[in-house]
């Protein structure tokens, strides 16, 4: 079962993309539907990531992963290697709990 889940999703998923790539010429848009696309996908990511930042099982996560994840956030603007912001957003995460911050 979980085998023909995964086959449906890859299929699922391979069609979408070449269905971009076949169509694209085919599909007039709008003028104001082309620029506001990549706004839309920017703002899809961005909720994204503040869900699964803020919440857990549909709750609040508590104060300690977001704390890590606004000090990734702010090793990544500050440009810091991939490594130290991972890092640093889990040693701040870990060191909060540890620390009985829920």
């Amino acid at each position: 079962m979980l085998i023909a889940a995964i086959l449906a999703l890859a299929a699922g998923t391979f069609g979408f993309r070449a269905a971009g790539v076949l169509l694209r010429d085919r599909l007039d848009l709008p003028d104001w539907a082309r620029q506001a696309l990549p706004v839309a996908a920017a703002a899809l990511l961005a909720a994204l990531a503040a869900a699964a930042a803020l919440t857990e099982a549909g709750r609040f996560a508590g104060w300690a992963r977001p704390a890590g994840v606004l000090v990734g956030v702010l090793l990544a603007w500050r440009r810091a290697p991939f490594v130290l912001v991972v890092a640093a957003a889990a040693a701040t995460t870990a060191l909060l709990r540890l620390l009985g911050v829920p």
